[in-house]
């Protein structure tokens, strides 16, 4: 399997965790069959829409390869059809969400180095490729998207798609840049959330807020 072949497996692996994550949710709000669908797809392909807009990479492959929108609508028939088994995962939005954002940083950043962007862009990129499909599904289904929330979430893809470039660019195997970029990314969003860590929050002072009234 050559380095093309297998940053595209990881990232229909990463699309069919998004997804999961997706159906689950809308199926949690009582979506009908046409809303979930819209759900799923939106968060499997979302973020990278937006980012091959980004860097050129258009149309994007979300859009143009059919195998985005199966692997969707494959999401959408489990979240249907065995809805009761991976409910009973414990926090199985939250599971499928952390395995969808490590994948998605790390091909996100490798397919903007691809396209021979700066390792600044593709940083960025990754990350955007990872919470960009979480943004849109929490925004979709009325919550406050947790990229704005004190969770570690933004901050773990930044870890994920930061590894892959940096390592990539020192010239380690992509063999190996690949794996070592999802296992930070999802070990670390998965610890916050066991552990409870959060980003610090900055509360207004008395003084200022005396001066609002």
């Amino acid at each position: 399997m050559n380095v093309h072949t297998a940053y595209t497996v990881l990232d229909l692996v990463g699309t069919f965790a998004f997804a999961i994550s997706g159906a689950v949710a809308a199926r949690q709000k009582r979506l009908d069959l046409f809303g979930i669908a819209t759900v799923t797809f939106m968060v499997a392909c979302g973020g990278g829409i937006v980012r091959d807009i980004c860097i050129g990479a258009v149309p994007p492959a979300g859009l143009s390869n059919w195998r985005y929108l199966a692997v969707s609508l494959a999401a959408s028939a489990v979240a249907i059809v065995a809805y009761g088994p991976v409910r009973r995962l414990r926090h199985s939005v939250l599971f499928f969400d952390a395995i969808g954002l490590g994948l998605f940083a790390v091909t996100g950043a490798e397919k903007a180095l691809s396209y021979s962007h700066s390792a600044e862009l593709a940083i960025l990129m990754g990350m955007v490729s990872a919470v960009g499909g979480g943004v849109l599904r929490d925004m979709m289904l009325s919550r406050v998207p947790a990229i704005l929330e004190r969770e570690i979430y933004a901050s773990a893809a930044l870890l994920g798609a930061t590894l892959e470039v940096g390592l990539t660019e020192a010239g380690w195997s992509s063999s190996w840049t690949a794996w070592i970029a999802v296992v930070a990314c999802v070990l670390l969003r998965l610890a916050s959330l066991y552990f409870g860590w959060r980003l610090p929050v900055f509360h207004a002072r008395e003084d200022d807020r005396r001066g609002e009234r």
